[in-house]
């Protein structure tokens, strides 16, 4: 074992660079890392594919991805958070890439007044059908009216994981 390993060791020849490891000069880069401000990114409605392969993680068909989604509405996004909504994109990706671009152009949007809203007006919100919008309708008439819109939650059938989105389409006046 070890008197083994004493009679052996001076056979043993390591590189330098493994005798003499140097601290990482690698983790130094990220010291100085400074994220851009809203002025300094690039507007997501404007971005083209080649700007957005940029991004470590978007490639030709994620870059085409986005923009398709992007051109689904007129205008583009309204916020950061549908890239969220696009296939193929994970946290991390979506992360990567709120470095370097933001929304700065949002398309307009007339928002529905959830406590007054007829269903047929709550079917026009993305990720609201027939049977959650009659759900929303039924919790808002037994609570006399929402007092937030983290209350979409608590109703039954609620796409949860999808509010952040639904958000942007809604309002409580």
């Amino acid at each position: 074992s070890d008197s083994l390993l004493e009679i052996i060791s001076p056979y043993f020849k390591f590189p330098e660079w493994v005798t003499n490891s140097k601290p990482s000069t690698s983790s130094k880069s990220y010291d100085n890392f400074k994220p851009k401000t809203i002025s300094e990114k690039t507007d997501l409605n404007k971005a083209t594919a080649q700007q957005l392969q940029s991004v470590y993680g978007i490639g030709e068909k994620l870059s085409e991805r986005i923009i398709k989604y992007r051109n689904k509405f007129e205008g583009g996004f309204i916020d950061d958070v549908q890239l969220t909504d696009i296939y193929g994109l994970t946290p991390e990706v979506v992360e990567r890439i709120l470095e370097k671009f933001a929304v700065k152009t949002p398309r307009s949007i007339t928002k529905i007044p959830l406590n007054s809203a007829t269903q047929d007006q709550l079917v026009t919100v993305q990720y609201i059908d027939y049977e959650v919008a009659n759900n929303i309708i039924e919790a808002r008439t037994l609570r006399e009216g929402f007092k937030s819109l983290e209350e979409l939650t608590k109703v039954k059938d609620f796409p949860i994981h999808k509010i952040e989105i639904i958000k942007l389409y809604l309002t409580l006046d």
